[in-house]
């Protein structure tokens, strides 16, 4: 006889509890733990059964009835304040107890699946936590929870028989402990020290908690949602995708479609041959080195699609550094798979998933997919990929488990932050060596990932893992700019290169200037316009409406062959489809310098395209480390160039000069790439996910005892201590022309602005990034103004955005403002 508990509204809890196991069941089936999957579905809510949630939940349901009367009830009491403070989580994980003292394999196994079940509203919970008063075993301290708190044992008396059956039925499995024991196994086998107390080893199955945990997540989260709205249930893909064939057939057709103007256009297509035949390849860890405009998104989706297909894989993500991108690339690949004579696949094929304004309210039908990447093809960014793997709370964590059975491409690897570059090599290791996935690196300047400390993190790459056959060939037939090192000393004023860029184009008809700041461009820029010729300008102060507007007036007249000169900060550099006749770049990185060389002569012309390298006289790049890292070993680098060009190839941006390049750099990082942190102690991310060796040294000096718990990770301090890039930004809307203008009328006078999507969708295309001290300033000045009240979604005042450079933190001239407008 099944029991009357209620888990939600409209939902028994023996109807949770075995729909969450079934899910997680096939998400931790991916890496062969199917079984844990559904013990953490079947104990994740166990402590539901006892009288005091039941009567909270009870009480809950009542006061949402509007036809309800507090007076009638007795029994009624208020549960406000009360969500979130009933401990229903423990119970489970102190029902595994039971098998804890069986073997060590089954002591880590306990652990592991508690971890899960007790976090599971709240993130991942540390194993150990130092604080003011030392170091402290935060796990014990939780499983031994009194029983008054947890209800195990009225739970486990209430519990319905057949949900307990099955419980003890996998509790007593023979072989419950094989899977673990057999991945422990070959993480140790493939670490480089091969000791299970290693630093990969123990980080590694920290990653292992995480995937398990994200099983639990998505699962609760879908079958909650699924239970409250089930007609939208139907909406989920839920895994059944269109064919790998009939994609496949899709990109064949466009590739068919293509023709050969020129030698690029024939390089191009080899390259995407190579691709198509490296798809057969046992799944690994691959690079794809390819020269800027060599046409590697759409060769690299030929190597994906073939290769999901050759080995069974659930899904394609691609990683894109900058949101800019995305939308391009997406826009490429959705225009193929999704043709417009098949709008039944609308939307059901590509998916776009990265953070920005609103990105919390979305349409239910998009927020299906985006909130567990329930697609066959995900653009996301690098940003959302490590929020995912390391991000506090449990909205991205959730999507962890897609990555298994996935082919991963990283467009602009090189992009990577540095700090995270540990934690990133060590990820991929797992989700290729334990997952079942493939990753492949996609760039011009693949960054030496393999060549870091190993012991800390290298990348295992496999036996052959570049699928181009010859790269330096490769670069040599798509070399198509010279590269002129004209620094000197002391440097080139600004006036210097706007004489200069203003000379490129009346030599040679276009010219673009890469700087490493706004402050340069805008001064370059105000100078170079006193030559009575066409000047553009392009930075992250523009919103991104703006900006490709500017791109395409900017490609228009490039096309019309008129004379031209851009202004521009780095954002131009990375997957930006433009070509200019020169090129002048401020000193960077050589991985810089390289890419923008990518936005001169793009398509091959007969004449040789020109890249400038100029040194500043001034540049204060004090908060801009990467940067400034990055110039010193550029100077270093080219003065060997200088020295013995033939040692390099003759190419002062190929193959040869970036391994030298990275070298250098990677050795002067490499004491940051563990993801150094300043919290109650000097520590790295790195040290506190894996073996946490300084809070176990602390927990001794206090205890005089070693912690009595296999894994010792800080979960939930690290997770909060993440952040992928170092300076948060809010986002502010711009009215840019007459739709910016427009949609801010919109958002003022919309009721629920919450839940009006398409707006705020839309309004990502209005916004632009703003520092903390930016927000500040323009607040400090009445700059800002929220759309509605109660509302976090600010629009910014006309007097403070120009027409030509986008936002300021002053006001602009008169001639440069648009015209304000009263906003009802």
């Amino acid at each position: 006889m099944m029991a009357n508990y209620v888990a939600h509204r409209d939902q028994k809890l023996y109807e949770h509890l075995e729909g969450v196991a079934r899910l997680a069941k096939i998400n931790a089936k991916k890496i062969g733990m199917g079984d844990y999957g559904e013990l953490l579905g079947l104990l994740h809510d166990f402590g539901k059964y006892s009288a005091e949630f039941q009567k909270y939940i009870t009480d809950a349901l009542k006061k949402d009835d509007p036809n309800f009367n507090p007076d009638e009830d007795e029994e009624f009491e208020d549960p406000s304040g009360k969500k979130g403070k009933i401990d229903h989580s423990t119970a489970g994980a102190q029902y595994f107890s039971k098998i804890s003292g069986y073997s060590n394999a089954h002591k880590i196994l306990c652990q592991i699946l508690s971890l899960c079940l007790v976090s599971h509203h709240s993130g991942l919970i540390d194993c150990l936590t130092t604080g003011n008063r030392g170091t402290m075993d935060s796990y014990s301290k939780r499983l031994s929870k009194n029983d008054k708190k947890t209800h195990r044992n009225e739970c486990v008396n209430n519990a319905d028989k057949f949900i307990l059956d099955r419980i003890d039925a996998i509790l007593t499995y023979k072989s419950l402990t094989k899977p673990l024991e057999e991945m422990c196994r070959n993480i140790v086998c493939n670490a480089p020290e091969n000791s299970p107390q290693s630093m990969i080893v123990q980080f590694q199955l920290g990653l292992l908690v995480r995937f398990l945990y994200s099983a639990l997540i998505d699962a609760d989260r879908q079958d909650t949602a699924d239970s409250e709205k089930p007609k939208r249930a139907r909406h989920r893909l839920q895994g059944k995708y269109r064919s790998w064939d009939k994609l496949i057939e899709r990109l064949e057709n466009k590739y068919k479609s293509f023709k050969t103007k020129n030698r690029v256009d024939e390089i191009r297509k080899e390259i995407s041959t190579h691709c198509l035949h490296a798809a057969n390849r046992p799944p690994g860890l691959f690079t794809l080195t390819v020269p800027t405009g060599g046409g590697k998104t759409l060769a690299s989706l030929r190597f994906t699609l073939r290769h999901a297909k050759e080995h069974s894989m659930d899904r394609i993500v691609y990683v894109i550094p900058f949101t800019s991108i995305i939308d391009q690339n997406a826009r490429v690949v959705r225009e193929i798979l999704e043709p417009k004579e098949c709008p039944e696949d609308d939307g059901k094929i590509v998916l776009e998933h990265h953070s920005n304004i609103g990105a919390d309210v979305q349409s239910w039908k998009e927020k299906l997919l985006t909130e567990n990447w329930d697609a066959p093809v995900t653009f996301t960014t690098m940003v959302q990929f490590l929020e995912t793997l390391f991000g506090a709370g449990t909205r991205g964590a959730r999507r962890m488990h897609q990555l298994a059975k996935a082919v991963i491409v990283f467009d602009e690897i090189q992009t990577l932050p540095i700090k995270c570059v540990h934690l990133f090599n060590n990820v991929i290791n797992f989700l290729v060596d334990h997952c079942g996935s493939t990753v492949v690196f996609c760039t011009a300047t693949q960054p030496l990932l393999n060549q870091v400390d190993e012991k800390k993190g290298s990348l295992n790459l496999s036996e052959k893992n570049e699928l181009m056959p010859n790269v330096s060939k490769l670069f040599e037939d798509l070399k198509r700019v010279h590269v002129y090192d004209w620094r000197k000393s002391p440097g080139w004023t600004y006036p210097e290169i706007s004489s200069l860029a203003v000379e490129q184009v009346k030599e040679n008809g276009s010219c673009l200037v890469i700087v490493n700041m706004k402050k340069a461009a805008r001064l370059i820029f105000e100078e170079a316009n006193k030559n009575g010729i066409e000047v553009f300008y392009l930075t992250t102060g523009m919103c991104p409406a703006h900006r490709r507007q500017e791109l395409e007036t900017i490609r228009k007249k490039l096309d019309d062959k008129e004379p031209i000169l851009c202004i521009s900060t780095q954002l131009i550099e990375a997957g930006v489809d433009v070509s200019f006749r020169s090129v002048i770049r401020m000193l960077a990185g050589l991985d810089s310098i390289t890419q923008a060389a990518g936005r001169c002569n793009r398509h091959g012309s007969s004449e040789t395209g020109r890249v400038f390298i100029v040194n500043p006289v001034e540049e204060n790049l004090e908060y801009l480390k990467d940067i400034a890292v990055g110039k010193e070993k550029s100077i270093r680098v080219l003065d060997d160039y200088k020295s013995d060009p033939s040692k390099y190839g003759n190419d002062a941006i190929g193959p040869e000069m970036l391994k030298w390049y990275y070298e250098n750099y990677f050795y002067a990082r490499k004491d940051i790439m563990d993801y150094p942190v300043h919290a109650n102690r000097n520590d790295t991310l790195l040290n506190m996910l894996s073996s946490n060796k300084l809070a176990i040294d602390e927990f001794r000096r206090v205890n005089r005892t070693m912690p009595f718990i296999n894994l010792c990770q800080s979960f939930m301090t690290a997770a909060k201590l993440f952040r992928s890039i170092d300076a948060p930004t809010r986002s502010v809307i711009v009215r840019y022309g007459d739709e910016g203008k427009k949609l801010v009328n919109q958002l003022c006078s919309s009721f629920e602005v919450g839940k009006q999507y398409a707006l705020i969708k839309k309004a990502q295309q209005y916004s632009v990034n703003l520092f903390p001290f930016e927000f500040e300033k323009l607040a400090t000045q009445n700059a800002l103004y929220r759309v509605q009240e109660g509302t976090e979604i600010f629009y910014l005042d006309n007097l403070y955005y120009s027409k030509t450079t986008g936002i300021s933190l002053e006001p602009v001239k008169q001639e440069e403002q648009f015209k304000d407008e009263y906003i009802t």
